[in-house]
């Protein structure tokens, strides 16, 4: 049976693969740094080992980091606490001391798990169908680039559609980034938002994943409302949140080198 308990816990011994860390240390009050490392049970998505990771689960700070970031870290989480580590302006001082070594604070991320509680299998006025993998094969496309990801398509393990007679007009699918946590992402066509396709995909999803004895997980950046309200509608809670640091020339290759 699932519970709240249950699926936090499975959910902070991954935290501890990704990170090297013991899972007890994400509930400590005081802050814990560890050397990154290969892991092999760690998310199959993940770049290790990290420079510099951050990840907080609400009561304190776990940095992963290489070696020669260690002291940046530490000064860095003794100026400020868990709340402000995560956001501007203390970010600043952060990408400071990291730029001189090549590196910025690249990703933000906030996670989110099912509340057994409160999670619902939602409705829409739209035909829903399962997939399984030969059924989506052909949808590697643009619009449907959060739902599946045709870099890591080997990960993709299942998803659900929303038709309108023969078209279809959203898609949640999940990948298998880890052994027991299958992470979703959804799209909708433009003109079929607002009408609760999304909710009603992304939570009948929900459920097929937990069937299989999987943790489904949701992650969205905090200043994404629409896709935060969507995880909130469903019924899944923020769990925890991560902030990653890249090398510069990474950063500008996904922006473009031109400056403002």
């Amino acid at each position: 049976m699932w519970t709240n308990e249950k699926i936090l816990r499975i959910a902070t011994r991954q935290s501890a693969h990704d990170l090297c860390c013991k899972a007890e240390d994400f509930y400590l009050t005081h802050n814990v740094i560890v050397e990154s490392g290969n892991s092999p049970l760690a998310r199959k998505y993940l770049k290790l080992p990290f420079s510099c990771q951050l990840v907080t689960y609400g009561t304190n700070v776990v940095a992963s980091v290489s070696p020669g970031f260690r002291e940046i870290t530490e000064r860095y989480l003794r100026r400020t606490d868990t709340a402000h580590a995560f956001e501007t302006p203390s970010i600043h001082l952060l990408n400071d001391a990291l730029e001189p070594m090549g590196q910025r604070i690249c990703f933000m991320a906030e996670y989110f798990l099912p509340d057994m509680k409160r999670l619902t299998q939602l409705t829409c006025d739209y035909r829903m169908r399962l997939l399984e993998r030969e059924d989506f094969a052909h949808l590697y496309t643009p619009q449907w680039s959060n739902a599946l990801c045709q870099d890591r398509s080997h990960l993709d393990v299942l998803a659900v559609g929303a038709y309108d007679g023969d078209r279809l007009i959203g898609l949640a699918g999940c990948s298998a980034d880890c052994e027991d946590m299958w992470q979703i992402g959804v799209d909708v066509l433009p003109e079929y938002r607002r009408q609760g396709v999304a909710s009603a995909i992304t939570s009948r999803l929900a459920f097929e994943i937990l069937e299989r004895g999987k943790v489904p997980f949701y992650c969205a950046a905090w200043c994404n409302i629409r896709s935060v309200k969507n995880a909130v509608r469903c019924g899944f809670y923020p769990a925890w949140a991560e902030m990653t640091a890249k090398p510069v020339e990474f950063i500008r290759s996904m922006i473009g080198k031109e400056r403002l």
